[in-house]
């Protein structure tokens, strides 16, 4: 189980280069237009995906910054949002490399942030939860980039097994 959540980590980093790579083609207005999508904008849309990890990874590991909303704007400008993310990802790997095999049959409890409840469950099935969460967000940053006129990344996993992820293939 442990090289799996390894491959979901290396999928995401590469996935949010992949995102990142193409944002960076916009203007700080096309940045943070609202095109409608749950987050308004790229901003919002890269910045909630941020906050999540960042309250999950807080959950899982008892550490870090956990912000106390999920529309939270860390950054509002595509550059220091960019490097926080990188360094997020960078986190992500390195505590999913620091876990035993036997951790993922683990449990963990922790408070919600949309209504306060408390909540015992299993690590694997939050981590898988956890990736997921940031594929289904990439996706509307990915039709926000459409949307915007900019080619879109291919984020699928397979293309990343196939070529940068090999060693998960």
């Amino acid at each position: 189980m442990k090289q799996e959540f390894q491959m979901f980590a290396a999928y995401n980093n590469w996935a949010n280069r992949a995102i990142y790579d193409a944002g960076a083609a916009l203007s700080d207005d096309e940045f943070t237009r609202d095109t409608g999508v749950f987050f308004h904008s790229l901003c919002g849309t890269l910045n909630h995906i941020l906050v999540a990890d960042r309250i999950w990874l807080k959950r899982f590991t008892g550490r870090g910054e956990a912000p106390a909303a999920l529309n939270t704007i860390i950054h509002p400008n595509f550059a220091p949002l960019r490097i926080a993310r990188d360094a997020e990802d960078k986190r992500i790997s390195d505590w999913i490399n620091g876990l035993d095999e036997a951790d993922f049959a683990g449990r963990f409890s922790y408070t919600t942030v949309t209504d306060m409840r408390t909540i015992s469950q299993r690590l694997a099935p939050a981590l898988y939860h956890f990736f997921n969460h940031q594929t289904h967000h990439r996706g509307q940053a990915s039709a926000v980039l459409t949307m915007l006129g900019q080619p879109a990344p291919n984020l699928d996993l397979i293309s990343f097994q196939r070529g940068e992820g090999r060693p998960f293939a």
